[in-house]
């Protein structure tokens, strides 16, 4: 028997999709694309230094290192969060996790784990006196009525979520 072509996500099409999404919602395209000007993660509006932005790995190679944070005395792994906004003005960390879903699987379960990341990236961020603000950013799928418990729950513990876009007041911006 012949194997189907997987159009939907999940299984060996996961990070294939899931990546696509990710670069199609780039925070560093969206800030240039709104007149900011991003140079070596720094984020400007009008001359004016607001911030930085990161992803990955490079939230800790190039911010928290620099603060003289070691993940490991804080967290027993590494978080790699989507993208990230560190907001100078308002010192808060934005943790942008972003998600998409075109059938169902297991993100479903993913959307209710953002207390704990929360209280992870709390702890990794207390000694330098920054906010956490963990924010979802979601695919078309999650608009359907199964999520709106996911979403009421969101909503009770002060965790935003868009669909496809980010305002940028969702950032301090």
């Amino acid at each position: 028997m012949s194997r189907k072509t997987n159009k939907h996500g999940g299984g060996a099409k996961t990070n294939e999709n899931g990546l696509l999404f990710e670069q199609s919602t780039s925070l560093v395209n969206s800030l240039s694309n709104s007149g900011f000007t991003i140079t070596n993660d720094e984020v400007f509006f009008d001359g004016k230094f607001l911030g930085y932005t990161y992803n990955k790995h490079n939230f800790y190679s190039n911010f928290l290192s620099k603060k003289k944070i070691n993940y490991e005395d804080y967290n027993s792994i590494k978080w790699l969060p989507d993208d990230v906004f560190i907001n100078e003005i308002n010192k808060t960390v934005y943790i942008i996790e972003k998600k998409f879903q075109n059938s169902s699987g297991s993100v479903d379960e993913k959307l209710a784990t953002f207390q704990f990341k929360i209280y992870e990236y709390k702890k990794l961020l207390e000694p330098i006196n920054y906010k956490v603000q963990y924010i979802y950013l979601l695919s078309n799928w999650f608009k359907q009525h199964k999520y709106k418990d996911y979403f009421d729950y969101m909503k009770l513990n002060n965790c935003p979520y868009y669909f496809n876009e980010l305002p940028l007041d969702a950032i301090g911006l």
